[in-house]
């Protein structure tokens, strides 16, 4: 399987789909919605209505791209927080016309540059916790790739969250921890060993439901898999008595090893 920092770089290579992959490959009628209505459209977030088989969902992605010109469009997957702010917009429009929500994350972290500090980042990505804890709609967010920090939490407060096999999940990136712990962002391997950031690891604490393997990645069998998971796991989701508790206590036992209870 590879060390931690092994997997952190399999999740960063360009060539593992992204978002947009998904979207084409599971869901049919994409329609994509754009902007936050109050200031302006964040490429490196796209969302829309589309169809799982015969039903309406919202889905949103957070998108990296594959080649350098796309990934410079897309800020590299690090959303402003306009792109937080129309993911909200489009997880409220969904609960208000009782659509299923699918987010697929791929993000080293929401973009910490000066202007997207001035437009409330930190507000954005809070207010996407607050809302997406309270969603009246069933909700799963798999993770493709890097789930790093606060950008990634906030499309990932859901009934149901997923991991690829080597996929990561961390509050920092190996190279940020190394470079506050040690003042040296070489020690990234030690630092992603103890960030414990891989599937195994979010699996033993609570924080995701289901390791998705990846043998057969971007092949039609493998997207048609995921497609069937997704049918199954919203229809039982839509029969819940208690969406909310239920999420609630979700997140309540993350970290209590060893029960389910």
């Amino acid at each position: 399987m590879g060390t931690p920092y092994e997997r952190v770089k399999l999740a960063r290579d360009n060539k593992r789909p992204t978002g947009q992959d998904y979207i084409r490959n599971i869901f049919s009628g994409f329609l994509e919605l754009h902007g936050d209505r109050k200031y302006a459209d964040d490429k490196a977030i796209i969302g829309g209505i589309a169809y799982l088989n015969d039903t309406p969902i919202t889905v949103i992605a957070i998108e990296k791209g594959h080649s350098a010109a796309e990934r410079m469009e897309r800020n590299f997957g690090a959303p402003h927080p306009e792109g937080y702010r129309k993911a909200l917009r489009l997880m409220k429009q969904a609960e208000k016309f009782g659509r299923p929500i699918v987010c697929f994350v791929d993000t080293s972290g929401a973009y910490c540059g000066i202007g997207a500090e001035e437009r409330g980042q930190g507000q954005a990505i809070a207010e996407n916790l607050m809302e997406m804890s309270t969603l009246g709609v069933p909700v799963i967010s798999v993770l493709i790739g890097e789930g790093g920090s606060g950008g990634a939490l906030a499309l990932a407060v859901a009934d149901r969250v997923w991991m690829l096999q080597n996929a990561v999940y961390s509050v920092i990136s190996p190279e940020g921890c190394a470079s506050i712990l040690w003042k040296d962002a070489a020690q990234a391997d030690v630092a992603a060993e103890s960030l414990k950031l891989t599937v195994e690891d979010a699996e033993k604490l609570g924080v995701i439901e289901r390791i998705l393997p990846e043998d057969d990645i971007g092949e039609k069998v493998y997207y048609d898999r995921i497609r069937t998971l997704f049918t199954d796991e919203i229809a039982e989701l839509s029969h819940t008595p208690d969406l909310i508790e239920a999420r609630y206590r979700r997140f309540r036992r993350i970290g209590t090893i060893g029960t389910n209870s």
